[in-house]
């Protein structure tokens, strides 16, 4: 580990500015967030495989809606919000359960699988109800990497275009994501993380690994180029897969060897650990043996659900081997970035954050993704550093909405 000990701050120039501290503790700022980014793009919201029979499903939370998302026997995965189209009383009212049809508790409107009206009381007597035009409200879903992905927004934007040119884009040809084949991959543990900060302190700290040398240290010993504090993401989307130590055998707590490598990932890969943010809630972590997959559920300006999948190869998964020191390394790692944003999250609220604070020259690419939340949002101009540095802007931006 590498700290300068300087006589007189950094010039400026070595310093680009981060967004002022109400960015990260403003529920009005959040309440846009959830309209303006949540509610318009694709979110990753379940592994398809926890869906595996028809009836079977799961409430899903994306920005401010409650979904039903279910196996249908006839369409696939769909998702519904979770809304009777009677009354508006909530239609599953516990977090799974597999049943023929979909019934509201209040007045008994029952539904399909697929969605359209099938029973209520004295439903015959209307003929004139349209059942399909009275059905669950459906959202746009797709499958990608073994997840469904969905999308609330009337006309959502093209999956191709912004998800997978998104992670392709950043994977480059030769680090192609595909060579992991992981929408093949079984889940072999899940962990649940409440973590009480803003979900942007959540992506930033991801994106950097200024942080690593200090408060990872099993992570710096397995892959030791992450101490000089450049992270496998970079600036203009470049990815750099970050390489195992000399005497590393692999991506575990000890760096000693994990389970059954990956078949078909490219010369170059099985020695190297890549990850890329899909935003607005996605981070994909790859290994030889196994990929991680994170997803963020934000809860409100200063709290955060995120769950973390680790995948391996099925029979990893059926005959149970031990894939304990693999979990643990990233599991120990997630403790360490959650408790840091924990830490982090009061400070946002402080006056002496009132105007942000700063990024070095390796979290230049954290700007980027600044630039992306101030453009998604619909600002303007780039909020002034001023007492209430974001106020200006919500507030035009409300008077437009």
């Amino acid at each position: 580990m590498i700290i300068d000990s300087l006589d007189a701050p950094l010039p400026g120039s070595s310093l680009l500015p981060t967004p002022g501290g109400d960015v990260y503790t403003d529920p009005e700022t959040f309440r846009l967030e959830q309209q303006n980014i949540f509610e318009t793009m694709w979110n990753c919201v379940l592994r398809v495989d926890s869906l595996a029979s028809a009836g079977q499903w799961k409430r899903v939370t994306v920005g401010r809606e409650e979904l039903i998302v279910v196996r249908t026997r006839k369409a696939g995965i769909q998702a519904y919000y979770n809304v009777c189209r009677h009354r508006g009383m909530r239609v599953c009212t516990t977090d799974e359960g597999k049943s023929r049809t979909l019934k509201c508790g209040y007045h008994a409107w029952t539904y399909a699988l697929e969605g359209e009206l099938v029973a209520a009381p004295n439903l015959t007597s209307m003929p004139d109800v349209d059942r399909q035009e009275y059905g669950l409200k459906p959202v746009h879903v797709r499958e990608w990497l073994g997840y469904v992905w969905v999308c609330l927004a009337d006309e959502p934007p093209s999956f191709e275009e912004t998800v997978l040119g998104e992670v392709r884009t950043r994977f480059g040809e030769v680090q192609s994501i595909d060579n992991y084949g992981i929408e093949n991959l079984k889940l072999g543990e899940s962990k649940t993380y409440e973590v009480e900060a803003n979900w942007k302190l959540i992506i930033e700290n991801f994106m950097e690994c200024y942080h690593c040398a200090t408060i990872h240290p099993e992570l710096t010993e397995v892959i030791p180029e992450f101490a000089d504090g450049l992270a496998s993401q970079r600036k203009n989307g470049e990815i750099h897969g970050a390489s195992f130590g000399s005497d590393i055998e692999g991506f575990t707590v000890d760096g000693s060897s994990g389970v059954a490598e990956l078949p078909a990932i490219a010369p170059g890969q099985e020695r190297k650990y890549y990850a890329i943010t899909v935003k607005p809630q996605m981070f994909i972590n790859t290994v030889p043996d196994h990929v991680i997959i994170h997803r963020m559920f934000p809860q409100s300006e200063s709290k955060t659900i995120v769950v973390c999948d680790w995948l391996f190869l099925p029979e990893v998964v059926e005959q149970d081997m031990d894939i304990s020191k693999s979990v643990e390394l990233f599991h120990r790692v997630n403790q360490q970035d959650f408790e840091a944003c924990e830490l982090t999250q009061p400070s946002m609220s402080s006056k002496a954050y009132t105007r942000g604070g700063a990024l070095v020259p390796s979290e230049h690419h954290i700007e980027e993704f600044h630039q992306w939340w101030h453009e998604t949002m619909g600002y303007r101009q780039q909020p002034a550093a001023t007492d209430s540095p974001v106020k200006a802007s919500a507030d035009a931006v409300i008077a437009e909405q």
